[in-house]
């Protein structure tokens, strides 16, 4: 969500100042995409108060820095630290602040960055290490859950009413199990995994997944519910899955090496149990869990922490920034019982508090797509949750978690059958996920999405929380459009409380195609009434499948732009999916339309010399969208403006094509008479799924440049449609609505 750039034009001045005052080479700012970007910079509001701070490494690689902060008129206050980052312990007071860093016992400082706090900086603080683990160990066991927790024969008849559904469906899913899930050793993987990786790799890695997964899940049901109701069949099981984890081997077929998401997961459901059953482990048993839990977390830690925290630098991996937030849950249930965990907490607990995840700004969204952002949301419930309980660190306050919720209104809105961008795209929404992450938030936006989605939130979590759950009693809808600046993506809904809403989406992304992003910078998306109309094509199979790479992250599967029979984006390389990239740059809400632009001109590596969109979302009695596309290269070529549908389209005429699904339509209109459209196929869609795709194509003038301009007449209501030109300035009216193109 974009935070307003008001009270800022003396930080804007002062900035400006300093910036002319230091020409020399600014080394907190690397020039390799891979590398953290300093933050706070662009002269923003914080939504945090304090921020995060962080840069890239001095090429000397010092041992410590010291950083500057100084509010304007005031004197700077000065930090020591041994990392990239800092977080400051207290709230800053309001103002507007710059601050610069330099390695200890040398005058290189970095260049001067503004930033603002204003009432509308949240303040959200973070103890010192040591403040924190001396609150952590004063805890008796167990620490993992609220001190409203009591056992079952103690519920009160309240108590019984609101949670006997959970603790019924908990016990019941437990004892189910217990003959169903299959016991587990390290001969059921017998596949050597390496590189490159092969469909039979690819299927026994996501085994592994899906087993390990069951059987943690398992033990620490078994666990809850033996602390709950003392019913001697659940420890009997708990006993039976933690031994089976505990004897699978750290350096087998779970091994970090080979499966990191099984040795993260081994490591805390044994650590959560040991929690969980504190009291009734037997001397013997617990220490062999627990030396599990070294083994397997210190390989995690040694992954981490090696190039003096990699993820400080090297932030872009997410595979090691949810192994940060396992690391950070391990130690934090560790402290006292393993003598690695304080060197675990220090180096993970303060750093995963300053940045949760690389994947957008302080303001919250996910770059990744909301597939993986409901994934994410998924493992941050089990892990947020006692995390703070433990802790004293609400991470649900933190200002980055309410962005991220706004940004799921926004993009999974209530009825929404499918994802939006990214890997997964494909799948249906899980909402049970988001409305059991919505009701942790006391926020009264959280409070309407919540309100608004349907399911019950998973029993082993529920019965973990504290009693009664707080929530907020006041219920108020997010607004109708939306933009996330730090990952280019923007929304436009008709009216997000409807039922019936027209929701389009817009994406020009500084990410590019990077790790599960696609190249789709400048990509559309549309639904009416939750039922998708313009779509993403193709399927998720496994990532860096022949399917993925070669059709499922390409532009010529999104409604974006191709020329020449399909090619697109770069979405080949490393450090070049993030370089070739789009952004968003202009966005504006008024009463008559939303209105979004896009540059994805380094998308294309060079083949084109621009690619920019235009988008008009129409509001009014029209509700259609208008989409501009200016275009040129070097040399001439035939341009392809794709739609891609799931039904068959009817193609009306040359200039228009009906998508109609679900009962809801759009007619996409070409209104440059040059771009006519025309089908073509593609990959086989998965088994029972329709897909069918189509271009307007334009052939690039004799001065290398194309326009297109289309109508996306959403419900065919055919509205007249003129076109003027008056000094060169173009307008077109749409109905009673007119819209002038510059």
């Amino acid at each position: 969500m974009k935070f307003p750039r008001k009270g800022l034009t003396l930080g804007v001045a002062l900035a400006s100042l300093l910036l002319s005052m230091n020409a020399h080479a600014d080394w907190a700012q690397s020039t390799d995409p891979l590398v953290v970007q300093p933050a706070p910079s662009n002269n923003q509001v914080q939504p945090q108060n304090p921020p995060g701070f962080a840069w890239a490494r001095h090429p000397t690689g010092p041992a410590q820095y010291e950083i500057e902060i100084t509010p304007v008129g005031g004197s700077a206050t000065r930090a020591v630290v041994t990392r990239n980052w800092y977080l400051p312990t207290k709230a800053l007071a309001l103002g507007n602040y710059t601050w610069r860093v330099r390695p200890v016992n040398t005058t290189d400082w970095s260049t001067p960055r503004a930033f603002s706090i204003t009432s509308r900086s949240v303040v959200w603080e973070v103890p010192d290490n040591a403040t924190l683990r001396a609150r952590i160990t004063a805890k008796a066991h167990p620490r993992m859950l609220p001190s409203s927790f009591s056992p079952y024969s103690d519920w009160s008849a309240q108590k019984h009413t609101d949670l006997d559904p959970f603790a019924s469906r908990l016990t019941n899913e437990v004892k189910l199990q217990i003959g169903a899930l299959p016991d587990l050793s390290d001969a059921r993987w017998p596949v050597v995994i390496g590189t490159p990786l092969t469909a039979a790799m690819a299927a026994q890695l996501t085994d592994i997944r899906q087993r390990i997964n069951e059987a943690s899940r398992q033990l620490e049901a078994a666990s809850l519910m033996w602390r709950v109701k003392r019913d001697p069949i659940f420890l009997n099981e708990a006993l039976k899955r933690g031994d089976q984890l505990a004897n699978l081997d750290p350096n087998g077929p779970t091994s970090y090496t080979n499966q990191d998401q099984a040795t993260r997961q081994i490591a805390l459901s044994l650590i959560k149990s040991v929690d969980l059953l504190a009291g009734d482990l037997d001397a013997t048993r617990k220490a062999k869990w627990l030396n599990i839990v070294k083994v397997r977390t210190g390989q995690i830690y040694d992954d981490l922490s090696g190039g003096s925290g990699r993820l400080d630098q090297y932030p872009f991996d997410s595979h090691g920034n949810t192994a940060m937030v396992f690391l950070t849950l391990i130690s934090t249930l560790s402290l006292g019982d393993i003598a690695d965990a304080p060197k675990w907490f220090d180096f993970s607990f303060r750093a995963y508090a300053n940045i949760p995840e690389p994947w957008s700004g302080p303001e919250g969204g996910y770059a990744q797509g909301t597939a993986y952002a409901e994934y994410t949301a998924g493992y941050s419930i089990s892990l947020w949750d006692p995390l703070s309980q433990v802790s004293g660190v609400n991470l649900y306050a933190k200002p980055w978690a309410i962005g991220f919720l706004d940004y799921a209104m926004q993009f999974v809105p209530p009825g929404s059958k499918v994802h939006a961008f990214g890997d997964g795209d494909d799948t249906e929404p899980d909402y049970r996920v988001w409305r059991a992450f919505a009701s942790r938030l006391v926020n009264p936006r959280a409070s309407w999405y919540m309100s608004q989605l349907p399911g019950f939130e998973d029993a082993l979590s529920y019965l973990q929380l504290p009693y009664p759950l707080v929530t907020n009693p006041t219920k108020i809808a997010p607004g109708n459009s939306a933009y996330f600046p730090s990952i280019g993506w923007a929304s436009m809904h008709s009216d997000i409380t409807s039922p019936s809403r027209v929701s389009l989406y817009f994406k020009s992304s500084p990410y590019g195609s990077f790790n599960h992003s696609h190249g789709d910078q400048n990509g559309l998306l549309l639904s009416v009434a939750g039922q998708p109309l313009l779509v993403k094509a193709g399927w998720y199979d496994w990532y860096g499948s022949p399917l993925w790479t070669d059709w499922y992250r390409t532009t010529r599967s999104t409604n974006a732009i191709t020329f020449d029979g399909g090619q697109g984006q770069n979405v080949a390389g490393y450090r070049e999916e993030l370089q070739h990239n789009g952004k968003v740059t202009g966005f504006a809400v008024n009463a008559a339309y939303d209105y979004a632009e896009g540059d994805a001109t380094p998308a294309y590596a060079g083949a084109l010399t621009m690619a920019k969109r235009q988008v008009w979302h129409l509001r009014g009695a029209n509700d259609a969208i208008l989409v501009r596309d200016k275009l040129s290269a070097t040399a001439a070529h035939t341009y392809e403006f794709n739609l891609h549908a799931p039904v068959v389209m009817t193609v009306e005429n040359p200039l228009s094509v009906k998508i109609a699904a679900g009962n809801q339509s759009v007619c996409v209109r070409s209104l440059n008479n040059s771009a006519t459209f025309g089908k073509w196929t593609g990959p086989a869609p998965k088994s029972g799924v329709t897909e069918d795709h189509g271009a307007f194509y334009l052939k690039g003038a004799a001065n290398t440049t194309a326009e297109f301009l289309v109508l996306l007449d959403v419900g065919c209501r055919r509205p007249g449609v003129g076109i003027s030109v008056t000094n060169g300035v173009k307008t077109v009216t749409v109905g009673s609505q007119s819209v002038t193109l510059y």
